[in-house]
Parts: structure tokens; C-alpha cells; sequence
């Protein structure tokens, strides 16, 4: 019945960042928006929130109510701030080998834009991303950051270190601290299956820039990936050409 989100909330602090929506609804009371309703309209607000209670000084100072409100009041349509910003503030990657290791990530945003000449239309999808990740982050299959040596100079690069079998290293990661929370937008009009499908769609590319994308319980996962890549690499480069149908080596 309901198909429109009137606001979405990205925050630290785990479980107890949750308040910060309840701020939100109050901000959406007051410019009066909802969805309609016979008797008043209800501020329709999703929210999500990752675990940076292991950063800083204080795990009992976290986000609230009013910090929810107050960040509503003065959204604007302005491009928005990254780095070490809001969900951002705590977040970190590289944590399978505990957190001095680990390396300072945060808020991530960009859009594209796509346009359709025939139909003379133009569809934007942005997205804003607050890394809290496990695993090491790649750009363009190279690795970027994560997991650092213990002299903290250099990446130790997580997956070659798990597929090395060496699990003494390995720190006990407590289920739902390794957290990327993200928001994805678009000016397209989508069904509900529709953006579940997008939605899929974005954690598969979760995966292409976080590896390990998934926790500890999953390294059979990541063993299994590993091999399918490899099998599906040497299925072509092991192939024989056939008559108008050229196999990878006459490419060389």
C-alpha cells in the first residue's frame, strides 16, 4: 500500500543510533510530511546504522533523537559531505585482524547519470555509502586499503593472508559490528520488486569493492569464490579454437 520513503537515515552508533529516526519523524511532523492517512499524515522513514562503538574514548556517546532532528532540518539538495562525516565519523575497514589493524574509512557518495535520445529522457541514480567494512577495499581489482601489517606501514592484504591458512591471526569478530550501510537513489519510478532487484544488484558490487565482503563464519564463501574465479579463468584459457570460433590463445 505504501510505495514512497519520505526519508532514510545512515548512523553510527549500532542499535542506539536507531533514536536518530524517531528525530526524523519529528522534522517530517513538523513540515508535514507523511503519508496521508484519514487522520494525519505518517513520516514513512527507513533507517539503518553500523557499529563504531570500538572508536573514540566513549561508547556510551552516541547518536540521538535531536542529532536526527536537527541533521532533517538543515538537509538541503547540496552535494553532501564524505569523509569523516555523520555515519562516517567511526567508520572503519580491514578488521579480521582486530582493530589495530585496521584502517579509518567513511562516507562515500557519487552519481551517474544516463540519457535516452529516442525517448528524450535522462535517469540519474546516486548513491551515498558509509563504509564499516571487514574486509580490505579494491579499485579496479587492485587493493587500496584494509588490513594493515603489524608495523602499520603497509596493506597485509586480508584474502591472500585467509587463503594462506593462517587463522592464528585471525581476530574473533563479534557478529554485526562489520557493518556498510548505504542509501541508493534514482529518479527512476521502480516497483517494489523492482528496487529489491536493485538492491540485489548493489551488493553484488559490494562484493567487487569489499573482499572478504562477509564475515569470518563465511570463509568456505570466500574459498568457494576463489576457486569458481579460477575455474572459470582456466575454462577460457584452456579452450581450443574451433572453425570461425577463435579461442584466447590465437589472441595472442
Amino acid at each position: 500500500m505504501i510505495n514512497t520513503v519520505n526519508a532514510t537515515v545512515l548512523s553510527g552508533g549500532s542499535a542506539f543510533g536507531l533514536d536518530t529516526a524517531s528525530g526524523v519523524v519529528r522534522c517530517l511532523v513538523k513540515k508535514n510530511i507523511g503519508f496521508e492517512t484519514r487522520d494525519r499524515r505518517i513520516p514513512i522513514v527507513s533507517a539503518a546504522v553500523l557499529y563504531d562503538l570500538s572508536v573514540g574514548n566513549n561508547p556510551f556517546i552516541v547518536p540521538d533523537a535531536d542529532l536526527g532532528y536537527s541533521a532533517c532540518m538543515t538537509a538541503t539538495n547540496s552535494r553532501v559531505s564524505e569523509g569523516n562525516v555523520d555515519a562516517g565519523a567511526g567508520a572503519s575497514i580491514g578488521k579480521l585482524f582486530g582493530m589495530q589493524h585496521t584502517m579509518k574509512a567513511g562516507v562515500g557518495s557519487t552519481s551517474l547519470t544516463v540519457r535516452n535520445s529516442t525517448m528524450n529522457i535522462t535517469v540519474t541514480v546516486g548513491v551515498l555509502v558509509a563504509v564499516n567494512a571487514l574486509g580490505d577495499i579494491y579499485k579496479n581489482g587492485v587493493l587500496l586499503a584494509g588490513a594493515r601489517t603489524t608495523n602499520g606501514r603497509h596493506l597485509l592484504n586480508t584474502v591472500n593472508h585467509l587463503l594462506g591458512i593462517d587463522f592464528n591471526s585471525i581476530n574473533n569478530v563479534s557478529a554485526g559490528t562489520t557493518t556498510t550501510i548505504g542509501c541508493i537513489v534514482t529518479d527512476a519510478t521502480l516497483t517494489k520488486a523492482q528496487a529489491k532487484n536493485v538492491s540485489q544488484m548493489a551488493n553484488d558490487r559490494y562484493a567487487r569493492a569489499i573482499n572478504p565482503i562477509h564475515t569470518i563464519v563465511n570463509l568456505i564463501g570466500l574459498m568457494v569464490a576463489e576457486v569458481i574465479e579460477q575455474a572459470i579463468i582456466r575454462a577460457v584459457e584452456q579452450a581450443s579454437s574451433l572453425p570461425n570460433l577463435p579461442s584466447l590463445h590465437e589472441l595472442h
